[in-house]
């Protein structure tokens, strides 16, 4: 199956060049191409720099309209039948396309790939968090491969949070459908959709090695959206899809911590 990283740019982020440094080093080559809403100098001259084509989107709307933006114009383009949304500030391994590949060679009804990632600084440099260890253990079902088209078991990672982290994900529009994302949400946008993609046709595929590197830093969305509130008020309207009020008021309390550490490892 044909694939694409279809890179969602925005402002000026220092990070972009790394991102595309890390997917041209694939073992296995794929497309690459840059969607952009906030289309500037040094969006236009990296890719021009790099030989990708861009392609930018015009009006404003969501996270999910840029990320939406950037799926279809990877099928259009492209002819993907996989399409990974890269974030730009991260990095992705060497091995990831090939074990991608690997994955939808064995399980050709596979929805959605997923892989661990490792946390690292503005830097680059490794950074020690619970988040990883906890989102572990809620995928720890997916390793059951042989049941990992059922339902149940594709929620098992979502229902006390989202253990599927964002930048690893790749999606098989065969099964997916476009469009694939809500463009209600800023935050939860990944969450929302995979609690849907878990109610249809298609099988969770998780590789449980470090392919991806998960760049935290003080200008990252993730940061933005604690500091307004927007990550506590959206997650907790997720939760309410799942669980009752009382439950829902113990878990928030929980991640309320999480929101705290967050933010001293960007500081």
């Amino acid at each position: 199956m044909k694939h694409t990283f279809a890179i969602s740019a925005y402002g000026e982020s220092e990070y972009l060049e790394d991102c595309i440094r890390s997917l041209k080093a694939q073992t296995v080559l794929s497309d690459i191409i840059i969607c952009t809403s906030t289309p500037n100098g040094l969006i236009t001259e990296t890719a021009a720099r790099w030989g990708i084509s861009l392609y930018v989107r015009s009006g404003s709307g969501s996270i999910g309209a840029d990320w939406n933006f950037a799926v279809e114009t990877a099928v259009r383009e492209t002819g993907a039948e996989l399409v990974t949304v890269a974030h730009q500030d991260d990095m992705y391994r060497s091995e990831y396309v090939q074990a991608l590949l690997e994955a939808v060679g064995r399980y050709p009804d596979m929805s959605l790939f997923c892989t661990r990632c490792r946390t690292v600084d503005e830097n680059g440099d490794k950074l020690n968090t619970r988040a990883e260890g906890v989102k572990r253990i809620l995928r720890l079902p997916l390793r059951l491969r042989a049941l990992s088209a059922l339902s149940p078991v594709k929620k098992m990672p979502l229902i006390i949070g989202n253990g599927i982290a964002c930048p690893t994900c790749t999606y098989n529009i065969h099964l997916t459908g476009m469009p694939l994302f809500g463009e209600r949400y800023r935050f939860v946008v990944d969450w929302d959709t995979l609690l849907r993609l878990a109610d249809r046709p298609g099988r969770f595929i998780c590789e449980e090695r470090e392919l991806v590197d998960y760049r935290v830093h003080p200008g990252a969305e993730t940061r933005k959206n604690i500091i307004d509130h927007n990550r506590e008020r959206e997650e907790r309207e997720l939760f309410l899809r799942i669980w009752p009020e009382p439950a829902v008021r113990l878990i928030m309390h929980f991640y309320k911590k999480a929101y705290r550490d967050y933010d001293a490892d960007t500081d």
